[in-house]
């Protein structure tokens, strides 16, 4: 049995369980202390479970969708309901894997990931780690075309996720303030506002897919847009002279250091 079941039934987590309903027919169940979460749903494979009790029992795969503070306080409902068999999947910054174990009275099967927003479009970006000793291969990869329902997933080591924080966890926030920054010039220069915010976007996201698709360096990109003596190559100097590239992995530092800070505070 491969039955997900998904406790919280916020953004991120309806996002993710209707990119699998739609993808995978086996049901999928959820389950969420208010109610009116369950109107998101419409596929037909989506089991709105009643209480906790009933979405341990009819999945294989549970997956902690909730805010990091309500963590503790449902591994106390769930930890005496698992049996060897299940997989639990959290889905919040600061835990490590041996802590969630701990919450769960050393439940052996727990692998963490990292999802950033975009996954709400299908987009996303996860990270996924876990004890190979422990996450048999058939399940990793249950877990990994799963995931990759509503974008990419990555293999990381543990050690790494705090790295991973700053770089795809917090980075569509960096991508909005460029978007919002490059739109504000154009509208000095008399674009609409409406018409600046896409057409940056836009932008924005055809050179993302450059990197992706042509698997180029984005330097060597960059230079095929810069013409000697030309308009980008003055924008991309004044760039450098203010600091862009310097600010933006100080901005990545400052995540990462915060990152390191909260998961020592537990």
């Amino acid at each position: 049995m491969n039955n997900f079941g998904f406790i919280g039934a916020g953004n991120m987590g309806s996002a993710m369980i209707n990119a699998i309903a739609r993808k995978f027919e086996e049901a999928i169940c959820v389950y969420d202390v208010d109610s009116r979460q369950y109107e998101k749903f419409t596929e037909n494979n989506i089991c709105k479970c009643e209480d906790i009790e009933t979405l341990v029992e009819k999945s294989t795969y549970i997956v902690l969708t909730i805010k990091p503070q309500y963590y503790k306080g449902v591994c106390e409902q769930i930890k005496d309901l698992l049996t060897p068999e299940h997989v639990i999947i959290t889905v919040a910054p600061g835990f490590s894997i041996e802590e969630v174990k701990n919450l769960l009275n050393g439940h052996k099967k727990v692998v963490r990931t990292m999802p950033n927003t975009p996954a709400l479009v299908g987009e996303g970006v996860t990270a996924l780690c876990y004890d190979g000793q422990m996450i048999e291969g058939n399940e990793a990869k249950v877990i990994e075309e799963r995931f990759g329902a509503f974008g990419k997933s990555f293999k990381v080591e543990e050690h790494q996720m705090n790295a991973i924080v700053a770089l795809s966890g917090s980075s569509p926030a960096y991508g909005y303030l460029f978007i919002e920054a490059m739109a504000d010039a154009a509208v000095k220069f008399g674009i609409p506002r409406p018409m600046a915010y896409e057409m940056a976007a836009r932008s924005i996201k055809g050179a993302c897919e450059m990197v992706i698709e042509t698997k180029e360096h984005p330097g060597t990109l960059k230079d095929a847009v810069t013409s000697p003596g030309g308009t980008t190559i003055e924008a991309v100097a004044k760039l450098e002279e203010t600091g862009f590239r310097h600010s933006v992995i100080s901005s990545m530092t400052a995540c990462y250091e915060k990152a390191e800070k909260m998961s020592q505070k537990k």
